[in-house]
């Protein structure tokens, strides 16, 4: 079955159980040439599985997948030779400079001497490395090593790169830095699909699938999935979250609690009436309050208040909080 013309990839029911776990539960997707594709959800909502299945490392339970047309079980070396992955641990070589790991991973893919020589120049222009190319990867910054692996997983000029929580664990400059990369080779036409846990890198991306307990729950632009928020939003600043939250949680008008660090968002059917609404409410209960605002919903209130009502119709509780 040739794929492309519906995307670059794509899955039909594709389900990994592991023993009586089943980690990726009848996926269905398709992701077209040229986007970057992100999936987001929790730790264990089957992410990884889902990367390591489209890579062709991991054979499907059942279901199938077709990457640039290729069927992940029959045809995995095409597949191989057409993507590039990195995972969240990608292997570099602690003893070899940037140079050294970039010509291994031309070996491993078969790049003749003289379109290495161009496009390790290319490459190590393109991730900021040049002036850093005898450095051993180990006295790296984890930023400048993560730069190296999207380098070494460039080397073969792939046309889909699959990369798992590539910005793990690094500062928030470096996670800027890497995603203006990204950003470059997506302006060049190339399918980026990538996991991540920080949503405002979700917000770049051209779709997200939020999964949740190996299931897609939804599947959309960021700005669509935010607009699936229900009612406004009101931000509160009070010094004792718990009692303001006690306090507003279960009032006319509430749909959702959530706290963020010293703030409480809370999720109303009406703004307009029910701002002087809470406020009346905090101040009977006696209940310091520094500010309350109405505020735009982003991404993290929305793919929370998603998960927590996936839960609540799984029979959980859906009450945690970040």
């Amino acid at each position: 079955m040739d794929t492309r013309n519906d995307g670059v990839i794509v899955t039909q029911n594709l389900t990994r159980r592991f023993n009586k776990l089943v980690a990726v539960d009848g996926l269905n997707l398709t992701v077209h040439r040229g986007e970057i594709f992100g999936l987001v959800g929790p730790d264990g909502a089957g992410k990884t599985t889902t990367i390591r299945m489209l890579c062709a490392i991991l054979n499907p339970s059942e279901g199938r997948a077709w990457v640039a047309g290729f069927d992940t079980v029959t045809a995995p070396e095409q597949i191989k030779r057409r993507i590039g992955y990195m995972a969240q641990r990608f292997n570099l070589y602690g003893d070899l400079s940037v140079t050294e790991n970039l010509d291994f991973f031309a070996d491993i893919f078969q790049v003749n001497r003289k379109e290495r020589r161009e496009r390790k120049e290319r490459l190590l222009q393109f991730a900021g490395l040049a002036e850093f190319r005898q450095r051993r990867a180990a006295h790296l910054s984890g930023g400048m090593q993560k730069k190296l692996a999207l380098a070494c997983t460039l080397i073969h000029q792939p046309e889909i790169i699959l990369l798992d929580e590539p910005t793990t664990g690094v500062d928030p400059v470096s996670r800027r830095e890497f995603w203006d990369i990204l950003t470059e080779l997506h302006l060049q036409g190339i399918t980026i699909l990538v996991s991540t846990p920080y949503m405002d890198e979700a917000e770049r991306c051209s779709r997200v699938g939020l999964m949740h307990q190996g299931k897609m729950v939804v599947c959309d632009t960021p700005q669509r999935i935010k607009e699936l928020m229900v009612g406004g939003l009101l931000e509160i600043r009070a010094c004792d979250l718990r009692r303001a939250q006690e306090a507003v949680a279960h009032l006319e008008g509430v749909l959702e609690v959530q706290t963020y660090g010293d703030l409480l968002h809370v999720f109303v059917d009406s703004v307009a009436t029910r701002q002087e609404f809470l406020k009346d409410a905090l101040v009977a209960a006696n209940v310091p309050v520094s500010s309350i605002r109405p505020v735009r919903p982003r991404m993290e209130e929305a793919v929370i208040s998603l998960i927590r009502k996936q839960m609540a119709e799984n029979g959980g509780t859906g009450n945690e909080t970040r």
